[in-house]
């Protein structure tokens, strides 16, 4: 049995590029950077970062294309793919590897909130009742004893 899956979350390096094959199908192609951080035998911080190569096929290229652009989070899920074609210019063998993605989902917007911000003072004192009107979840005081949990 052989497996090729890969699922990676993290930011876009540069807005997405979207072309059309011949046949129609769009396809989007996009940088993704994942970060990893962990401390070393001697417990100092250390942080690498690793890019990957991303290609998107059909409405989801459209989509991908549309809402997505640098700095933006995202989860993608697919295959691992190289390719590899002759370098028109120097005549050398080149190779790509690349996550082929099935599936795609956005992550959280970046920069905190997703409201503007305007100076009329009318538009500040609808944006705080609306957020009063919100159901909020209560978590209780006491802390949970792991003991009473019964599994």
């Amino acid at each position: 049995m052989y497996l090729n899956k890969a699922i990676v979350i993290g930011n876009l390096t540069r807005d997405p590029e979207i072309r059309s094959l011949p046949s129609g199908i769009k396809v989007c192609s996009f940088s993704l950077a994942t970060n990893r951080v962990w401390k070393d035998k001697n417990g100092a911080r250390q942080e690498s970062t690793d890019y990957h190569n991303v290609v998107v096929f059909g409405r989801q290229a459209e989509t991908v294309a549309q809402y997505m652009k640098k700095g933006s989070s995202i989860l993608v899920e697919g295959r691992m793919q190289t390719r590899s074609w002759d370098d028109k210019t120097s005549g050398e063998k080149k190779y790509r590897t690349e996550i082929v993605a099935d599936r795609t989902q956005f992550g959280p917007k970046s920069g905190g909130s997703s409201e503007t911000v305007q100076d009329s003072d009318s538009s500040k004192a609808s944006s705080v009742k609306e957020k009063e009107g919100l159901d909020t979840i209560e978590y209780p005081e006491e802390d949970i004893n792991p003991e009473d949990i019964p599994f």
